[in-house]
């Protein structure tokens, strides 16, 4: 049995659901007492923190996928840290761990949605990004849905944050060409001169569709879709026959705004695959997925780059930043 830890530490958790965008004042910091640990639990202090759009998600009392974020409650969210108090004989003091103990300095784990992680080669916040839940988004998308093969012409939205990035560079590697749609000139140059894609459409500057026509010359076979709204409706204008989408998020939408899609008749004429993932939900191929986006973290042939709040009351403002698309690249809450 580990010595107990004593003190307080913070947390944010959820004071109030938005009523369309959200703000700073839907959140509460609180300053908690450091629980003690039963038999078969850990005492984690946390030191990244990710944010992400599916938090947004959550945040609503609607029928979902999951049980929305409860009032009252430490918001939820995916970290990284290291055990200071253990009783659980499946892990020591000194582990570095992976888990979901959400927007929280410390949190307690029964160990089962825990995981050990090697820092030798690859850096504790790479975790939460490339090598974690985003890296694992963007690979099940492209090789189980988007089913990509050398040759196809293939676009991601949001191309050079978490996911996207990932899912452009793993397509290059198949000998696919990769096309991204990005948010401003910065953000395009990076995904093209440092994570390789053979192009990148700023769709603030005006010309999406024409932009993206000249970037897809022999038309989109496969889409990864993170945004939705007109970006989701210039795709799918552009797709060939027998394409596919994976519709990973809809972040044009996540202030309530409705989303149609106008140009629903290419479903039927180009007979198009698309389908909704979660990743959580699929578990059983994350070994595989995990030990590919490693290798090539690990070897820097996977690039990555990072924002990252100085601290857990900055975590607000970073979240709503991330919505309005201001943060570059995986954004991360630097907690201890």
């Amino acid at each position: 049995m580990s010595k107990v830890i004593t003190g307080n530490f913070q947390r944010i958790v959820l004071a109030s659901r938005p009523d369309g965008e959200v703000k700073v004042d839907n959140f509460r910091l609180e300053s908690v007492p450091v629980p003690d640990i039963k038999d078969g639990e850990v005492l984690v202090r946390n030191h990244f923190l990710s944010l992400d759009p599916y938090m947004r998600m959550r945040m609503e009392d609607t029928k979902s996928y999951a049980a929305p974020q409860v009032i009252g409650e430490t918001m939820i969210g995916g970290t990284v840290g290291e055990i200071v108090a253990t009783n659980n004989p499946k892990f020591a003091v000194g582990d570095q761990v992976v888990g979901m103990l959400g927007w929280s300095e410390m949190g307690v784990s029964d160990g089962v949605l825990l995981r050990k992680v090697d820092t030798t080669h690859i850096p504790l916040s790479a975790y939460l990004g490339s090598v974690g839940m985003p890296g694992m988004t963007a690979w099940y998308g492209l090789t189980q849905i988007m089913q990509a093969k050398e040759g196809d012409t293939i676009v991601v939205s949001a191309a050079s944050g978490a996911v996207g990035s990932v899912v452009g560079q793993l397509a290059k590697l198949r000998g696919c060409r990769a096309v991204g749609i990005a948010g401003g000139a910065e953000k395009c140059a990076y995904v093209v001169n440092e994570l390789g894609f053979d192009a990148c459409i700023d769709y603030k500057a005006g010309n999406l569709q024409a932009d993206l026509a000249a970037a897809t010359p022999n038309g989109i076979d496969a889409v990864f879709e993170n945004v939705g709204g007109e970006i989701f409706d210039a795709c799918l204008a552009r797709m060939n026959a027998f394409g596919r989408i994976a519709l990973c998020g809809m972040i044009a939408g996540y202030d309530g705004e409705p989303l149609p899609i106008k140009n629903t008749r290419m479903l039927l004429t180009m007979r198009l695959t698309m389908r909704g993932f979660i990743v959580s939900e699929h578990m059983d191929l994350w070994p595989q997925g995990l030990k590919e986006l490693g290798t090539l973290v690990a070897t820097g042939k996977l690039k990555f780059r990072e924002s990252v709040a100085p601290n857990l009351a900055a975590a607000p403002d970073a979240f709503l930043g991330l919505l309005k698309g201001k943060n570059f690249g995986k954004q991360l809450v630097k907690l201890n």
